[in-house]
């Protein structure tokens, strides 16, 4: 099965050679062609180029594409889209000028999640997931994590999984699943830590490691939720059960998780809104890619990523959704590029980089996804008629999407 998309305005994220990351100076640089075509041949991309270079190909199916741009779906390398019912009322607390901490002290929050998880049918769970993973797709994403991490019980945490895995088998975009029972700690264990961490490394990971549940570990290393000494544990354990680390850290203060996360070799750190230079420098010499969550610090008002001080620093940045049903009951990646331009002062060069390749690397898939690249999957924005892409984050508010390819068919 072939498609060819001719006459395309611009061809965005154009690598001839696949790489892995874009880093400081190079993330303002986003290499693409004017009046393009593109090859898909099954699953994946065959060709591209020149509309002056285009020989006479047979293809099923010819698209035109004039006056609209295409270029690789976003990678979100940081959700927790399978959940029970919403956290609507905590929304309303917060206007009503309740802080998050607070909200979680009083029974909300994650643990708000965790009783309703619990509470709800693996079916039923699965069902809701569905449909927020089907809004993402056609929002432009082809690519994404999916954390477990509101069961915080063994059955909890492995049900979630579950789920992820069978939205993983039923549907064609990339999925990969992390394990974070190291979310909160339960009620019934706020009096005993160790005794829920050691549930974590003798009772879940074991199970998790037997049934292949998960490809990555993660941990919400934070005040008031897991000490660096906790997270380090866990991470260790979780290595030792195959598992790759990727940490929440900084969303609050600054603990020394960043560091914990490089010790470790984690492949992301992620939220990162409290940055000290101790932290920057720390990363430097990293393979570690720093993620930022734009939409979180939009929905609870609190500080953003500092996107130009991680960039000047020479080092890489991942945007990604945190879609959840506490801080960011959204998936759109469109409005994560707009907000980390508009609020993070990114440019869309650097935003559009971080979504797509960097968003890639988080997540482990930069050989198959991210960019436009032949042999990666034909994963595919093409845009409505727009005047340049500069509109994708200026146009905040509008879908400017026409059509998405998922594995080299069009979503219908």
């Amino acid at each position: 099965m072939t498609t060819l998309i001719t006459n395309i305005k611009e061809l965005l994220q154009v690598r001839e050679t696949s790489i892995s990351k874009v880093s400081g100076a190079e993330m303002a640089i986003l290499p693409t062609i004017k009046n393009a075509f593109l090859l898909i041949k099954d699953s994946l991309i065959e060709d591209f180029g020149s509309m002056e270079n285009l020989a006479k190909i047979k293809a099923d199916t010819i698209i035109d594409a004039t006056e609209r741009i295409v270029f690789p779906s976003w990678c979100d390398s940081h959700t927790h889209i399978v959940y029970a019912g919403n956290r609507e009322q905590e929304f309303v607390d917060r206007i009503n000028g309740f802080s998050y901490e607070e909200i979680a002290n009083r029974g909300g929050g994650i643990l708000n999640s965790a009783k309703k998880l619990n509470e709800t049918s693996e079916e039923e769970i699965y069902e809701q997931s569905k449909l927020r993973l089907e809004e993402v797709m056609h929002l432009g994403t082809g690519a994404v994590e999916i954390k477990s991490g509101y069961g915080l019980t063994v059955e909890g945490e492995l049900k979630m999984l579950r789920v992820i895995k069978k939205l993983a088998e039923n549907y064609p975009i990339t999925i990969k699943a992390t394990f974070l029972g190291a979310h909160a700690f339960p009620i019934h264990y706020k009096e005993n830590k160790k005794g829920y961490i050691d549930e974590i490394i003798t009772k879940m990971l074991p199970e998790i490691a037997k049934n292949k549940l998960a490809d990555f570990i993660d941990v919400f290393c934070e005040s008031g939720y897991f000490s660096v000494d906790e997270t380090e544990q866990i991470i260790e354990a979780g290595i030792q059960f195959g598992l790759k680390p990727k940490i929440h850290v900084n969303q609050f203060n600054s603990i020394g998780g960043v560091q914990a996360g490089i010790k470790f070799k984690a492949l992301s750190v992620d939220h990162l809104e409290i940055m000290t230079s101790e932290d920057i420098d720390a990363l430097k010499d990293s393979e570690t890619m720093p993620v930022a969550l734009p939409s979180c610090s939009y929905f609870l008002s609190i500080p953003y990523t500092p996107a130009r001080n991680i960039i000047q620093a020479g080092l890489p940045l991942a945007l990604a959704s945190d879609f959840n049903p506490g801080s960011t009951p959204s998936g759109n990646m469109n409005f994560v590029v707009a907000t980390a331009c508009i609020k993070m002062k990114m440019t869309p060069e650097e935003a559009i980089n971080a979504a797509t390749i960097n968003g890639a690397y988080a997540m482990g898939i930069s050989k198959t996804h991210g960019s436009i690249t032949k042999g990666k999957k034909a994963n595919l924005i093409l845009t409505k008629p727009i005047s340049s892409y500069y509109q994708i984050p200026y146009a905040f508010g509008s879908n400017l999407i026409e059509t998405v390819f998922i594995e080299g068919k069009i979503l219908s």
